[in-house]
């Protein structure tokens, strides 16, 4: 094997691991200081919970989920649990439709349903990561 493709495989698992949780601690955060653009997405997603207690609460959820997830503690639970969170975001364009699909038409998105579309790109890397702690 060429030392290159050894090292890819070497670093590659570490390298999403951390990669993945420093973004969750980096978006965690901009909600816990409520300084979040996605306010009020979450709010008019799940209006039934008050604005109030559910961005900083999910932010500070994410911020334990990242910190774990880079330092590699309780990798099965806390890779299940951003599994879960991460299928939760769609629930945007079921909640709040408007302000996913520009025009009410579902293949054109708005900056907001990109910005959800893309954690199935998230969601992939902890289906990566999952996989690979199990097999070890």
């Amino acid at each position: 094997m060429r030392e290159e493709v050894r090292l890819a495989d070497r670093v590659a698992m570490p390298a999403l691991r951390v990669s993945l949780g420093l973004v969750f601690v980096w978006f965690g955060l901009l909600k816990v200081v409520g300084e979040t653009p996605i306010a009020a997405l979450l709010e008019a997603s799940v209006p039934w919970v008050d604005p109030d207690l559910l961005v900083p609460g999910l932010g500070w959820f994410e911020v334990v989920l990242g910190v774990a997830l880079v330092v590699g503690r309780y990798l099965r639970a806390v890779l299940a649990a951003m599994g879960a969170h991460l299928l939760g975001t769609f629930i945007v364009f079921v909640q709040a439709p408007g302000m996913a699909f520009a025009g009410g038409n579902p293949l054109l998105l708005t900056v907001n349903g990109e910005f959800v579309l893309k954690n199935l790109v998230l969601l992939c890397a902890v289906l990566v990561l999952f996989a690979e702690h199990e097999r070890r």
